[in-house]
């Protein structure tokens, strides 16, 4: 009987060997879909002002579209969209000129994209994301530098935290203002950083 018993498991123990089969590993990703909690969330920036310091805004209207599995960073998927108009620097005359044909001309280009296409280097929770970034009408691949900082609990679902930021040039995107100072400074500089911090909800609907 002890025989039968040891050929048995045997005989089921190959069976799964060879056909590749490992019950105590996942055996496909789970991938959650998300969405931006904006009370917790800011989509900001800066950028040099007169070459002596920074000024500091963000964007109030925005959506993403987030999917990932929390155990495996590659599955992370974005995409997002933000309203132009939405600029706030905390200055109303700055946020309309920044809404002009000099800046966003947020009338003619209404939103801008970010749509990812990788996640590589990943290290732990930090990682890169690569995707196209659409300000205006022109469309250029950016690196963010970004981190994933955790899951937690909510009232209605499971949340997720995320920073990145990346620094673009806005002469790429068309921000054209090039305005100088008496000392040949742009008024308004170049470089500008993106600075995202997401809190997330697990999307419950559709």
């Amino acid at each position: 009987m002890q025989t039968a018993r040891f050929l048995t498991a045997a005989f089921f123990a190959a069976a799964l060997f060879l056909s590749g089969a490992a019950p105590a590993e996942r055996d496909q990703a789970e991938v959650i879909a998300f969405r931006p909690d904006k009370t917790h969330s800011n989509v900001g920036f800066k950028v040099r002002h007169l070459g002596i310091s920074n000024v500091r805004g963000a964007f109030g209207e925005y959506d993403a579209a987030v999917k990932f599995d929390p155990e495996d960073l590659s599955t992370l998927s974005i995409e997002a969209t933000i309203q132009a108009s939405s600029i706030d620097t905390g200055n109303e005359r700055r946020d309309d000129h920044l809404r002009s044909d000099d800046f966003f001309n947020a009338e003619a280009f209404p939103e801008l994209r970010f749509a990812s296409k990788e996640v590589r280097n990943i290290d732990g929770g930090e990682f890169e994301l690569v995707g196209d970034l659409t300000i205006r009408d022109v469309t250029k691949e950016v690196v963010l530098e970004a981190e994933f900082l955790g899951m937690g609990a909510g009232r209605n679902g499971r949340k997720a935290g995320f920073e990145a930021r990346v620094m673009i040039d806005r002469f790429d995107y068309n921000l054209k203002f090039d305005a100088l100072t008496e000392t040949g400074g742009l008024v308004v500089g170049s470089d500008v950083e993106i600075v995202l911090d997401m809190e997330l909800d697990e999307r419950t609907e559709g």
